[in-house]
């Protein structure tokens, strides 16, 4: 028909707002990259959530206690009195077994110029006996016959060979008033006779009157 346009012999263009979502290929890589990114971070999510179980602690070992070692019983100790030429006279402390060196020492050893040849440094001591170290009028510690014994059993004390212990068993004496009757024969000698008691602190007449026929000199 004359004037009338040839029909358009062209290809069908693709359907419009197609190609405007396409993404292509690079776009699917994208895309797919995204996905797999999104799909790590959720499982690492997930794998945190979970519960966890943490394993239960072992019980403590709880060991018995060792029996302690009982402790065995000290050996009663030996008091003897040591007077004369030592620093120290007194009472002193010494184990089973000790000699009267043992018992000088621990009275703080001898005075200087102290002439020890007539004491039997060697021998053993008894509990409750008397050590006079250069006393004059008193038997030296250790020597012959010396036995540490003031009287004989039954009979009256010696005053001049007494222990302290001996002393002490007399009626009304006691550790303390002993102790005088050695230091005040230590210091002044020998007592010369009974009636001396007097002269020791402590001793009145009623007190002399109790012991002047338990003793002797």
């Amino acid at each position: 028909m004359p004037g009338a346009d040839p029909p358009d012999s062209s290809p069908p263009s693709a359907l419009p707002g197609r190609g405007a979502f396409d993404p292509g290929r690079r776009g699917l890589r994208a895309l797919a990259a995204v996905a797999a990114l999104v799909v790590a971070i959720a499982a690492y999510l997930a794998w945190q959530a979970r519960p966890s179980t943490e394993p239960a602690p072992e019980p403590a070992v709880v060991q018995p206690d060792a029996p302690r070692p009982s402790a065995q019983a000290s050996p009663q100790s030996l008091v003897v009195a040591v007077t004369g030429r030592v620093r120290k006279p007194g009472l002193v402390r010494l184990p089973p077994g000790a000699r009267v060196a043992d018992a000088i020492e621990a009275a703080g050893g001898v005075l200087p110029d102290t002439d020890l040849s007539a004491v039997n440094l060697a021998r053993k001591v008894t509990d409750g006996e008397l050590i006079a170290v250069a006393v004059p009028g008193l038997p030296a510690a250790g020597a012959a016959g010396d036995t540490g014994n003031g009287a004989a059993a039954g009979g009256p004390v010696n005053l001049n060979t007494a222990t302290l212990a001996q002393l002490d068993a007399l009626p009304g004496v006691g550790p303390v008033l002993a102790q005088r009757i050695l230091d005040y024969r230590a210091r002044h000698g020998e007592f010369r006779s009974v009636g001396d008691l007097r002269q020791v602190e402590g001793i009145g007449e009623s007190k002399f009157a109790q012991l002047k026929d338990l003793v002797t000199v």
